[in-house]
């Protein structure tokens, strides 16, 4: 491991004990916001929580730089490198664990971004379990909204250019199958932790009819009894998908 990689995790863990900034690993501590969808298994051995999917987003370095498309530019090289060596490194050591727990790993964002050797071991992680049947664990990665809407349209566009579609059969079920997440069910439940109240550009689109429960725990404190009090909250809740309660229980 370079110098350079050690002075990153030292850097890290200073800050997430000065800070409790929330953290994904030791090895890879960026701050992250949760969004849990229950219609697959949590990432635990049997699916206890009967949560399917879990979408992970990494939002910032360790000097609270973004780490999304339009933070690039904050970002020296040699940090983009780093970061990525980081989050490359856990999650190939993960990998193993995922496959026994029965999880399927998937990546969104503009991974073109990444540096070439990241995308292929990424890659290789992501075929690794491909065929898991459990959680789906979602890591958006180099991912910000308006860039997956923004492209979206873009490639709606040409579509409409080449003959492909007419402007007229747009729908939002098309519109859906241009994003990121198109293979992807929308959130039920959006989990922000560490006492932020945004959503800091994140499945902006997804997240229409999506529950939202926001927490001052921090990321790195956030425990099983957390997750329980999160789903009870959100067990309590109606779903009215823009109805009235009369319209739902009709």
């Amino acid at each position: 491991m370079s110098n350079n990689i050690k002075d990153l995790i030292e850097k890290y863990k200073a800050l997430n004990n000065a800070q409790t900034s929330t953290v994904v690993t030791p090895q890879a501590p960026p701050r992250v916001t949760v969004s849990e969808n229950e219609r697959v298994t949590l990432y635990s051995p049997n699916g206890k929580h009967g949560v399917n999917s879990l979408n992970c987003k990494a939002r910032y370095d360790n000097e609270g730089k973004p780490i999304y498309p339009e933070g690039w530019q904050y970002l020296t090289e040699e940090e983009v490198k780093g970061l990525m060596s980081l989050l490359i490194h856990t999650i190939e050591a993960e990998t193993p664990t995922l496959n026994k727990n029965n999880v399927r790993l998937l990546s969104i964002g503009d991974n073109s971004r990444m540096p070439e050797d990241v995308r292929k071991r990424l890659q290789a992680c992501i075929d690794t379990t491909k065929d898991n049947t459990g959680l789906t664990l979602v890591l958006a990665l180099s991912y910000s909204s308006r860039w997956e809407i923004t492209k979206a349209t873009q490639d709606i566009a040409k579509d409409i250019a080449s003959g492909a579609i007419k402007a007229e059969e747009i729908t939002e079920e098309l519109i859906s199958g241009y994003m990121c997440t198109k293979n992807i069910p929308d959130p039920e439940l959006l989990i922000r932790t560490s006492g932020e109240y945004r959503i800091s550009n994140f499945l902006l689109w997804q997240i229409a009819y999506s529950e939202l429960y926001f927490t001052e725990v921090l990321w790195p404190d956030f425990q099983k009894e957390d997750l329980y009090k999160a789903i009870v909250n959100y067990q309590s809740r109606e779903r009215r998908f823009g109805k009235t309660s009369e319209q739902v229980t009709q």
